[in-house]
């Protein structure tokens, strides 16, 4: 057998879900690092996936860690330990994200991290805190919150050397909308979250340049009838992508709907938010200078109770919206997938399956919908020893 040859790869009679459509007993080849084709006749050493459903690898834009390990210690084997545990997942591209602390701190994490970026691991850093409101700080220590004056905003984005793709802040402190316009002047997205806006910021703000809605509903005031607050202004408008933690425990099950309803799936991104417990059990986890305690796969502080990111991990997201929330395998895999990939100005290269894009796939049961095999850059990262050629004749 040549080099070449064990770098091609076919995985025939699978259920695609392919942008717009969904084809059933179809085949997908894979040569070295990409997608070779779609379709075509099954071939001698083609591996038989029938009654399995293959989509595009996941893209995590909000997550802090797993496996234990936390993005937010600044070390890089707990950096990789985290985004090898949600690759095992289906996340095949990470961005980073960070927690509240000391400028300084947070600033030398990015450094960090930034490596790991430059060799292919993550995608971008995405600093969640400290230019967030005290009143919505949830799981950040409130005493290192900081007013997102643009001077620090910008040491941090240039701590990333080039990689920072979001910064999350509350656009109602003082510095918020001009830290906004500068983002958005040096091609990182604004996030809005863990914000006490009004309806009325919040529109400056994305008028300002603000694109995306850090996990929609946590961390901001709700909807009422006179004052629609920030949740109604980042639904309506057509420039702003939501994330969503689809886990059962951050959002009840209509209100992700009504987000669908109004939004749509190009404009949904599923997130994880996702804490050091992702793929562990029960137990206490570092978040930043925080602790946490994981109960029944919840997520709390230890002092004060408030949800602390989740346990998710992006299959469980896939699994829920399709059999909790009866979204389309289509309207799932462009929340996963697509709407994210084009996010990140990476859509050229992943968010779906076609032709000459990275050949980064998931595996699912058809009919349970449970995580079978994961490949990322056409090597199987999970469960490819599962699939055996197809029986000649």
């Amino acid at each position: 057998m040549t080099t070449a040859d064990r770098d091609r790869t076919a995985l025939a009679g699978a259920r695609l879900v392919l942008p717009g459509s969904v084809v059933e007993g179809d085949r997908v080849s894979v040569e070295g690092e990409r997608i070779a084709g779609l379709g075509g006749d099954t071939e001698p050493g083609d591996l038989d996936l029938t009654g399995y459903t293959v989509v595009p690898g996941f893209v995590d834009l909000h997550v802090h860690g797993g496996g234990g390990a936390s993005y937010a210690s600044g070390i890089a084997e707990e950096a990789l330990l985290a985004a090898r545990t949600h690759l095992e997942h289906g996340t095949t591209t990470t961005v980073a994200s960070t927690v509240t602390g000391e400028i300084d701190e947070v600033a030398r994490q990015a450094h960090v991290l930034s490596e790991l970026v430059e060799d292919g691991v993550l995608a971008g850093i995405h600093f969640e805190g400290p230019f967030i409101s005290h009143n919505r700080c949830g799981a950040h220590r409130p005493d290192l919150l900081r007013d997102p004056d643009p001077a620090l905003v910008r040491k941090l984005v240039d701590a990333a050397r080039g990689h920072a793709r979001m910064v999350t802040l509350a656009p109602e402190l003082p510095g918020g909308l001009d830290s906004v316009r500068m983002l958005a002047d040096l091609g990182v997205i604004a996030a809005v979250g863990h914000t006490d806006s009004d309806y009325a910021t919040t529109l400056e703000a994305i008028e300002a340049g603000a694109t995306v809605a850090t996990h929609l509903f946590n961390a901001m005031p709700g909807i009422a009838h006179r004052a629609p607050g920030p949740i109604v202004a980042l639904l309506e408008d057509e420039r702003v992508t939501v994330e969503l933690i689809n886990d059962g425990v951050h959002l009840h099950p209509s209100v992700l709907d009504l987000a669908y309803g109004t939004a749509g799936a190009n404009r949904v991104a599923l997130i994880t938010d996702a804490m050091g417990a992702a793929g562990m059990g029960d137990g206490l986890y570092p978040l930043g200078p925080l602790q946490v305690e994981v109960k029944d796969g919840v997520a709390r502080l230890v002092e004060g109770g408030a949800i602390a990111g989740s346990t998710l991990t992006l299959d469980v997201a896939f699994k829920r919206s399709v059999t909790v929330n009866g979204l389309s395998l289509n309207q799932t895999v462009e929340s996963l997938s697509a709407t994210p990939a084009r996010l990140l100005g990476l859509s050229d290269s992943i968010g779906s399956l076609e032709t000459g894009k990275f050949a980064d796939l998931v595996v699912v049961d058809s009919t349970s919908y449970d995580l079978v095999a994961v490949m990322r850059r056409g090597r199987w990262v999970l469960g490819g020893e599962k699939f055996r050629p197809v029986k000649s004749g």
